[in-house]
């Protein structure tokens, strides 16, 4: 009898060992391959050409002349390779816009293309870039617009049928994509084949998203879809190229009230910045944004590109944060990115790989206060190092707060703490700290919420130590880390101001603001929809600029421009819309078509966005 019951507990120790090897259960929504594809990938450039690239616009109205373009430089390869140069990954090239010009010879319409003069209308821009790709080793995406100023049929169910033989011809012809991409910019005023006029249709239900998304993933399968709302990645929500400081992975898209359109396709925007803890699908962050201030190439910016430091901060906030970077390139009217543009990439890039050339906790020692099963083996700390980003420290599943002592075995000088999980198990996480040990006792170095994909601890300053202490503070379920590092970043030059500064204007001492239509007793600090200003002497004016306030409380999408020799009688010199001026609040720059000699000057707002239009502090004249 006591031999059996020797035996009994034997077989159950061995159950419990077993069970306790086992890998750990799976929390929560998990990845996809293909998204697990585009988190390994962490950086991308989006690449806009166009009409717009001649016209100075970031909208185009869709009744411009494709014999306008004709790149006579274009290089795909050499904008790809500047891309690479980067460290990015791939890139997505932007075959339609919102006027409606297809760069590639599609059979849907013939407003693409063969009716430009580039290449004696013989071109395929989609099919250069798809080459280039395929030599140096990037991946590549596409973006066809749904919304299409320049076609008659947009707002009926003939152009759903167009818009999607257009998505069949670009997924078919031009090879594996690693992301189907879509925005939210949807229906408006436009030339509609000469209708000029507004066409309002409803976004939630117009394009039948839900057939287009089962056509997407049959014809490219190893695609992720990315848009406001998903399915698979989720904007967001601003065009700053920033990530939350908690930032989930998992995310649940917010159906619009009834009878009331949502704020961006279907999502709140501001729900994007950090995404749903315990979100029901796994739907990381794309943070996008444009190496210009502007997405189209305007010769006006040419002194705005960021600066490789710029591009480092921005990669702590997105790619630091467990998001992606996407960001803007802008090929100028040859065909080519400016020389600018390419050394801030090379020079972001070469910082970028000496940062994390080398991983100092290498060879370090590490003492964890649990290891699953004890089996070190399986699931011990020394996997935190090794270059295979899904081998992982777990803890047993009662366990979930651990302490982790690294001994560098000497002293290491670091400013970037690098921290993944194994997300093939979840997003766990929920608060970590590390420390450092200094004479004798530890002191707190760093916190952090929510880890995932990656988390990048961007030290103030530099610091010396031998050994650490990772603490993980919170965690719903049993700890899967996969990677701890230590790097040195070059020494940063101090931080520069934003690029984002209007060009030098006229005096403006003696300027005047007379009364308006909506304010009588109108200031230079008094906004109004209708601004006149006596400039005090005849001036000659070559554009103006337009800023918009960056709480947001006065935002202007359509404007008119007006002069006057008298103050009374009014010429039209210009109108049109700060196009995706919401989303991108930037300075926007209007050049005439040739110089003027006036003396009073009318700005009328002829479409608000929010709040009263302009005010002196917002205009300024060249």
């Amino acid at each position: 009898m006591l031999r059996k019951i020797i035996l009994v507990l034997l077989f159950v120790g061995q159950i419990s060992v077993t069970n306790a090897q086992q890998e750990p259960k799976p929390y929560g929504a998990l990845p996809s391959a293909a998204q697990l594809n585009w988190h390994e990938m962490e950086m991308y450039c989006l690449i806009h050409f166009g009409v717009d690239t001649y016209t100075d616009k970031e909208w185009g109205f869709g009744d411009e002349d494709p014999k306008i373009l004709n790149p006579v430089k274009f290089d795909a390869e050499k904008i790809v390779s500047a891309a690479k140069a980067g460290g990015f990954k791939g890139i997505i090239v932007v075959a339609k816009h919102h006027d409606g010009l297809c760069l590639w010879p599609t059979e849907t319409t013939t407003h693409n293309i063969s009716q430009t003069p580039w290449k004696g209308g013989k071109g395929d821009m989609i099919k250069e870039y798809q080459l280039a790709c395929e030599k140096l080793g990037m991946q590549m995406g596409l973006y066809c617009s749904p919304w299409d100023r320049n076609n008659s049929a947009y707002g009926t169910p003939a152009y759903v049928d167009i818009y999607r033989n257009q998505i069949k011809e670009l997924y078919s012809n031009y090879g594996k994509i690693f992301i189907s991409w879509h925005d939210g910019a949807n229906g408006g005023d436009g030339y509609y084949g000469g209708a000029k006029e507004v066409r309002k249709i409803d976004r939630t239900t117009y394009y039948g998203w839900d057939i287009n998304w089962n056509m997407i993933r049959r014809m490219q399968p190893s695609a992720v879809i990315f848009g406001d709302v998903g399915p698979d990645v989720r904007w967001v929500g601003n065009e700053e190229g920033h990530a939350g400081e908690t930032s989930w992975a998992t995310y649940d898209p917010q159906a619009p009230e009834p009878g009331k359109q949502p704020s961006n396709g279907f999502v709140k925007s501001e729900l994007g910045v950090e995404g749903t803890r315990n979100g029901k699908q796994w739907m990381p962050a794309e943070c996008d944004v444009s190496l210009r201030p502007g997405w189209f190439y305007h010769a006006s910016q040419n002194t705005q590109v960021k600066t490789p430091e710029q591009l480092m901060d921005l990669y702590y906030k997105s790619v630091g944060r467990g998001a992606n970077l996407d960001l803007g390139l802008s090929p100028n009217r040859e065909g080519l990115l400016d020389e600018v543009d390419q050394r801030s990439l090379e020079a972001f890039g070469k910082i970028l790989k000496t940062t994390f050339a080398v991983n100092l906790a290498n060879g370090a020692k590490f003492i964890a206060s649990n290891v699953r099963g004890n089996n070190n083996a399986k699931y011990g700390p020394q996997f935190l190092t090794d270059t295979d980003r899904y081998s992982y420290w777990a803890t047993d599943d009662a366990v979930t707060s651990a302490e982790l002592v690294i001994d560098l075995k000497d002293s290491k000088t670091f400013n970037v703490i690098r921290l993944r999980e194994n997300i093939k198990l979840g997003q766990r996480i929920e608060g970590i700290s590390v420390d450092i040990m200094k004479d004798g006792k530890w002191v707190e170095l760093a916190k952090a919420t929510s880890i995932g994909a990656n988390r990048l601890l961007r030290l103030p300053k530099a610091v010396t130590a031998g050994k650490l202490r990772l603490t993980v503070l919170k965690s719903p379920a049993s700890i899967a880390l996969s990677d701890f590092g230590l790097f040195m970043e070059p020494i940063r030059k101090e931080k520069q101001d934003a690029v984002n500064q209007a060009p030098k204007g006229l005096d403006k001492t003696k300027w005047k603001i007379l009364s308006s239509a909506t304010s009588k007793k109108s200031s230079s600090t008094t906004p109004s929809n209708d601004l006149m200003v006596d400039l005090g002497a005849v001036q000659k004016l070559s554009s103006f600029t337009y800023q918009p306030l960056k709480d947001g409380t006065a935002l202007i999408d359509k404007y008119g421009f007006y002069i006057s020799a008298d103050g009374k009688n009014w010429k039209a010199i210009s109108s049109g819309e700060f196009s995706n001026i919401k989303a991108n609040p930037i300075i926007q720059r209007v050049t005439f078509n040739s110089p003027v000699q006036t003396r009073y000057v009318r700005f009328k707002a002829t479409n608000v966005l929010s709040g009263q239009g302009i005010s002196l502090i917002q205009i300024d004249l060249q």
